[in-house]
């Protein structure tokens, strides 16, 4: 655990009220787990919330360290920075791997969710710890689209977005590259449907989805430029997992196989399901009108070598949403440069903010909370 990770120890948000899905399944209630840095203004209106990629959890401190800092964009000494594991992931909030009601596992009976389900998670979280004002959303990948989506669902509260290597909804292109990853780990004769054991997971299947998740991550220039056609000995030395083999491929093995030692393989399919159906403007109108309806200052972040979430899914982005600036992140390392490089970008994000994130207001009678279906009362939650 980082020094900042000591300071600020993971909590937990049980709330009892059935949680509903846009399915229309139920959730008979609902834990999050979540980390908070700093403290909340006596308006309560200086949150900000960090929305995590994929695989990801609550350690905003630890994964995108470079943002963290007196000074920097997410600065304890002003904001209460507030992350959460998402819902459907495996790292203490509700998904596939914990308890139903019958003292079992969900696994593959857990409901489909989507990115909306996620955020309206985030937002019963904003509601229980008495967040009125929240000075900006920001996330990468995943937490990106959910970023957007707080635009939309919590307008009232979310002055400002940072949307980084991410956009409104799925493309074709995105689409294709999660069902390759369905694929691998179907194949897995263990997976057995989703209902495969503790004691006996899909792990090939699930270092397979990795492997082939870690592709769309990067680019030819930065797998080059690192490995070239050097062994795994010459590049990592007592490190290389095969020292007689290319770097190259040493170095996505031992991705696949860290992933398979820290992640559930229902969940990832219950995110990568929530991902594909993600579409900012589903029931709410075409793609164009929807982005056109969101007033807050947004930054979009674009990585110049992504190939996974395409630069011309930004532009459009910032082109069409009224109060946009696009921020161009020249980045040789793919998509994964939304952390690899976030050191880079940090001063142009805490710049956009200065401008366009509001500044602290005297203390004043709290605005009403925006509105959203699940208001659980105070005495159905608990936090540990």
């Amino acid at each position: 655990m980082s020094e900042r990770g000591a300071f600020a120890p993971a909590q937990r948000l049980a709330l009892s009220q059935p949680f509903v899905l846009d399915s229309g399944q139920q959730l008979p209630g609902l834990e999050i787990a979540y980390r908070s840095w700093g403290r909340l203004s006596a308006n309560a209106d200086n949150a900000v919330i960090v929305c995590h990629a994929l695989t990801g959890n609550a350690d905003a401190d630890d994964w995108w360290a470079p943002l963290f800092g007196p000074g920097r964009t997410l600065d304890p000494d002003k904001h209460f920075i507030v992350c959460s594991n998402t819902l459907g992931s495996c790292y203490g909030t509700t998904g596939p791997n914990t308890l139903a009601d019958d003292g079992k596992p969900w696994g593959a009976r857990f409901p489909r969710i989507t990115i909306r389900d996620q955020v309206r998670a985030q937002i019963a979280l904003a509601d229980a710890l008495g967040i009125a004002g929240i000075r900006f959303v920001i996330g990468g990948s995943m937490g990106g689209l959910q970023a957007l989506e707080w635009a939309v669902l919590d307008a009232k509260r979310t002055q400002a977005v940072v949307c980084i290597a991410a956009s409104g909804r799925h493309s074709p292109w995105c689409l294709v590259w999660s069902e390759a990853q369905r694929l691998a780990l179907r194949a897995d004769p263990l997976f057995r449907d989703g209902h495969y054991t503790a004691d006996a997971p899909p792990v090939a299947g699930l270092a397979a989805a990795r492997a082939i998740a870690m592709v769309s991550y990067r680019s030819p220039q930065s797998l080059e430029q690192r490995f070239a056609r050097d062994s795994g000995r010459a590049v990592f030395g007592q490190r290389a997992e095969t020292p007689d083999d290319f770097a190259a491929r040493d170095w996505l093995r031992h991705h696949a196989r860290s992933l398979v030692e820290r992640f559930d393989a229902n969940s990832y399919l219950t995110l990568i399901d929530a991902l594909d159906t993600h579409d900012l403007a589903h029931g709410r109108g075409d793609y164009a009108s929807v982005l056109r309806q969101i007033e807050q200052p947004v930054l979009i972040g674009s990585i110049t070598s992504d190939a996974l979430y395409l630069p011309a899914e930004q532009r459009f982005l910032a082109d069409t949403l009224p109060n946009a600036r696009l921020l161009d992140i020249h980045s040789e390392h793919g998509h994964d440069g939304f952390l690899i490089d976030a050191q880079h970008f940090e001063p142009a994000i805490r710049h956009f903010l200065a401008a366009h994130a509001p500044a602290e207001t005297p203390p004043r009678e709290r605005p009403p909370r925006s509105a959203h279906p699940y208001r659980p009362h105070a005495s159905e939650l608990r936090v540990a």
